[in-house]
This record gives C-alpha cells, structure tokens and sequence, in this order.
C-alpha cells in the first residue's frame, strides 16, 4: 500500500530542500550564518579597538604578561519550530491520483508549504536579530504567551539614548545628536541602519536642509545627503522597512520604526544555528527528513484515528552580537 513517505522519499525530500534559496535578509548580511555542534552559544564580544598601552622594558627583563580583553557569555540557543497537517481529504487524493498532473499539483502544495513554514522560522531568527540589533535585547516567546523570557546582550548604557526632543520636531538637534553619539564610539561610525518614517525626518527638517543647502528649499536628495553626511564624518543612513505576519495576520516590522543605530563596516556578529532535537534523533522508514539551509524539515504520520500526517520545520538558533560594544543605539521618535 502506498504511504505518505512513498509520495516524499528522503531523496526526494534533499532534493527540493536542497535547492531552495530563499530571499535573503538584511540581518543576513550584518550578521552571516554560521552552524555549530552544541545547543549552547558562547557570546563572544569584541575586544576594544582601543589599544591598551605596553609598558617600556629594561634589556634582558622579562616581557609584560598581556590579557584577552573579550566577554564571554553563554546563552541557551533557540528551539523555533512549526508545522501543517497534511489533511486526510489531500491524504487521499494524492494516494489515490487520478492523473499523474494531479499527484505533481498536489505535491506541489505539501513543497510550497515547506517553504512557508521554512521562512516562517528564518523570520523569526531575522525578529531576534533586529531586535538585538536595535534594542540590545530580544524576547523569546512563544503564540500563547507561556513562554517569555528577555535576553540582554548588554550594551554599554552610555551607547543607548531615549531622545526627549524627538526627532519628528522642527527644533530638533539631529546633527548634534548623531556627532555626540558619533563620539561615544571608539571606532568612527561610518553607517546607520533606521526606519523611512526616521529618515523623512531628517530629510525634511528645516535645520538639516539649511545645513546641506544653505537657505534654499530644495529637496534634499539621498546622494547630496550621502556626500554632507560623509563630509561631516558621519554614517550614511540607510532604511529597513520589511515585515513578517503574525499568527492572526496582523503586520509587524523587523527594525523598530522609532530607532536608529549607528555602526562601523565590519560585521557585527552571526545568526547562529546548532543542531534540532529532530536533527539528532533516528527515525525508522514511516519519516522522510531534510534540511533547507539551517532548516530541518520531515514528515510523518503521528496517528492512526484520525490520520494525523504532519509536515514540520525547526531550527535552533539565536544571534551572537560580536560589536556590542561598537554600535549607538538611539530612540528617536515616540513610541
């Protein structure tokens, strides 16, 4: 008899996940990738970019005995996962096609979930990381609210600032703030990272466009924007804007739309992935198993009355913030 593991073998299974690429994100970029082999992450933070100074030594006297200056934390990695079943009337249809055109479709619908279900997780990862990103923390929480526990990464204080001025005021100081935050940094900051609200707020505040222009009223443009900013000493500024759906459909945004952070070009840390409990378990012949990237997918029937045939996808992972140390963070419009 024909089971659902005839219709999505292992092969099969490596062979579509295996050649998925998804879109990829920002925090991708700012924070690539990386797999380990342990459930637990040690958080490494950067040494300072400020050297400590060596000691003169007399000829022939022993050398000064130096220390690594970097922070370890250990954080417990993240167990994200999500599935779909495979309902019995589909269960059906596709073992009992009545063209081979109708089996493909019908597969066709059990891979588009995988996709689904595989940048549901990349996007939570993505969530974490802009919020440690803009934040400094991120919460773990699960759709019923059972779960929630807040990880700090521990940003200096003094790198983080709630603005009482605004910047959605006419008066606003946004110069002086971006130079003092600048400032705070011990490497130049040469980019920030906020949301379009932000920087139409700065686009258009009076004071901005007399700095850039004098007393005309022209528009201020990105490129002639760049060129003050980089005159200045200051970061470009650039916008992310993307969102993810929750379970009841409502739109949130990654970045927080009343932040800004500043930055150097280095990277500032890693998603880090580590092994499911699903990776590490053996399963018998009735489960077909893959991995998309960092993603473990499989399917299997979990029970008999009703047929309960499920597709799943789970990741562990969480955010290492390497430059902790090396970013402002700052609140710069109400809540």
């Amino acid at each position: 008899m024909t089971t659902i593991n005839d219709l999505f073998t292992q092969s099969d299974l490596i062979d579509y996940t295996g050649n998925r690429q998804y879109p990829e994100m920002l925090g991708d970029t700012l924070f690539p990738a990386t797999k380990i082999n342990s459930l637990k992450l040690d958080v490494l933070s950067r040494q300072s970019r400020v050297p400590v100074i060596a000691s003169v030594s007399a000829f022939d006297a022993e050398s000064e005995i130096g220390s690594r200056e970097a922070e370890k934390t250990a954080l417990e990695l993240a167990l994200i996962k999500r599935k779909m079943q495979i309902k019995e009337q589909d269960l059906y249809a596709m073992l009992n096609p009545r063209t081979p055109a109708e089996l493909n479709y019908l597969k066709s619908k059990v891979y588009a979930d995988f996709d689904a279900l595989n940048q549901g997780i990349l996007a939570r990862v993505e969530k974490m990381t802009m919020d440690v990103l803009a934040t400094g923390k991120t919460k773990l929480e699960n759709e019923d609210g059972s779960l929630s526990i807040e990880l700090d990464y521990k940003v200096p204080t003094d790198h983080q600032e709630a603005l009482s001025k605004t910047w959605d005021a006419e008066d606003a100081t946004i110069l002086d703030d971006l130079m003092r935050w600048s400032d705070k940094l011990d490497v130049a900051p040469t980019r920030a990272l906020t949301s379009r609200k932000v920087y139409r707020n700065i686009t258009t505040n009076p004071k901005i466009i007399q700095a850039v222009y004098g007393n005309s009223t022209r528009v201020l443009g990105q490129a002639d924007f760049d060129a003050f900013m980089q005159a200045q000493g200051l970061p470009v500024i650039r916008t992310y804007d993307a969102k993810y759906r929750d379970v009841n459909g409502k739109q949130h945004r990654y970045f927080p739309e009343n932040r800004i952070v500043l930055m150097n070009d280095d990277i500032l840390g890693n998603k880090v992935y580590g092994p499911t409990p699903e990776e590490l378990a053996y399963f018998g012949g009735d489960v077909s198993t893959s991995s998309a990237g960092n993603v473990f997918d499989m399917i299997y029937t979990e029970t008999k009355d009703p047929i309960g045939t499920w597709e799943k996808a789970s990741a562990v992972a969480l955010p290492a913030f390497a430059a902790v140390n090396e970013v402002f963070q700052g609140k710069v419009l109400p809540d």
